[in-house]
């Protein structure tokens, strides 16, 4: 089959209409399932109200880490793949900074830079939870920040600056180099070994949800991110420098025209980016209570689908395909596999853009 026949069969209307029925038939007869499991007693309330809760905390993590990735492709338009790594550095960075200030007195010198790499303080020792350690933890929150920013600029001045002519397939490349660069130094600075740097998440009980417990790390993970995401949105909508981002990833030629500055946007953007990476990254590590050097690497294929999805361009595209892909995930659970739940919103991804080419929001290409 040539192209243009097959372009020809995939614009047909009525193709499109009939799998987008199927799709949605499909979607019916899932939730119908779902409601009869619920009603028969197979599935108890509490385990469903848990499985969603998990969702939406794992799509805030990803949504944040999906912002910056966003926001990089459509004002420096290249796909960043180090973007993963730099969550990686938010992660050993911040908790770094966490693990100087709350275990003093705790632990050796050395074991609180290594985050214990030296098999000295045990996490559990230093009370490293957000009721043993508040200070430290939110410390901890605003370092992986800086310490991310810090990183991604430089790399920008280093390496991306000078390719910022050269195309974007020039500079994916570029970013592939770049992570496996990033990578290699966290290595080197604190081993290849996972290990556990949160102590146990203390529970709260509240009697007005339907959750039984809430995990006080999730908590914080939660109230976190939707701070950001606010703040995020705000500076969008209602700043100059968000009105100057949203003007050059419409057009940059006529925001250049108009007086912008685009070296100022540009590096705003890795700011704002790289800044959320690495609070992503310190988050998903006190969640988890595990840190280790492929973490942002391994995340890096969810944030992909979930820009994707959403729509590459658009910040709230990226939100909207960050929660799709947590619930998803979460929710499949019912009826298949831990070990396959990634490959359900994947499928479930890949069925709505065969529908849906241009993602949730059309593919509109806004900061």
């Amino acid at each position: 089959m040539n192209i243009s026949r097959w372009k020809e069969r995939v614009e047909d209307p009525t193709a499109q209409d009939l799998f987008g029925f199927l799709l949605l038939l499909g979607i019916v007869v899932l939730m119908l399932d779902l409601v009869r499991l619920v009603f028969v007693g197979d599935l108890p309330t509490s385990r469903l109200s848990s499985l969603l809760w998990n969702g939406i905390v794992d799509s805030l993590y990803i949504g944040l880490a999906a912002i910056g990735l966003s926001m990089t492709y459509s004002i420096l338009r290249f796909a960043n793949f180090s973007h993963g790594d730099l969550v990686t550095v938010g992660a050993f960075g911040g908790w770094t900074v966490a693990y100087l200030i709350g275990g003093v007195g705790a632990a050796g010198l050395g074991s609180r830079l290594l985050l214990d790499a030296d098999g000295g303080a045990r996490a559990g020792a230093l009370g490293m939870s957000i009721v043993g350690s508040p200070f430290a933890i939110v410390l901890g929150l605003i370092a992986a920040a800086v310490f991310t920013i810090l990183i991604a600029l430089a790399i920008d001045r280093l390496v991306y600056k000078q390719l910022r002519d050269a195309g974007g397939i020039t500079l994916l490349i570029a970013s592939v180099g770049v992570a496996l660069a990033l990578r290699y130094i966290v290595a080197i600075v604190y081993t290849q070994d996972s290990r556990g740097v949160v102590a146990a998440a203390p529970f709260w009980e509240p009697a007005s949800l339907p959750i039984d417990r809430v995990n006080l790390h999730e908590l914080t993970l939660v109230v976190s991110a939707v701070v950001l995401i606010i703040a995020v949105h705000l500076l969008l909508q209602y700043t100059k420098l968000g009105k100057s981002m949203r003007a050059m990833s419409d057009n940059r030629d006529l925001a250049l025209v108009t007086g912008i500055s685009t070296e100022r946007v540009i590096t705003a953007t890795w700011i704002i980016g790289s800044g959320l990476a690495g609070v992503a990254g310190y988050l998903i590590v006190l969640d988890r209570s595990q840190i280790t050097i492929n973490l942002g690497w391994f995340l890096l294929l969810l944030i992909f689908a979930a820009v994707i999805l959403g729509g590459i361009g658009s910040i709230y595209g990226a939100l909207a395909g960050s929660l799709v892909i947590g619930i998803t995930i979460n929710l499949s659970l019912v009826w298949i596999p831990s070990d396959l739940n990634e490959v359900a919103a994947f499928a479930l991804m890949i069925l709505v853009l065969i529908f849906k080419p241009d993602g949730l929001f059309g593919g509109v290409e806004t900061a």
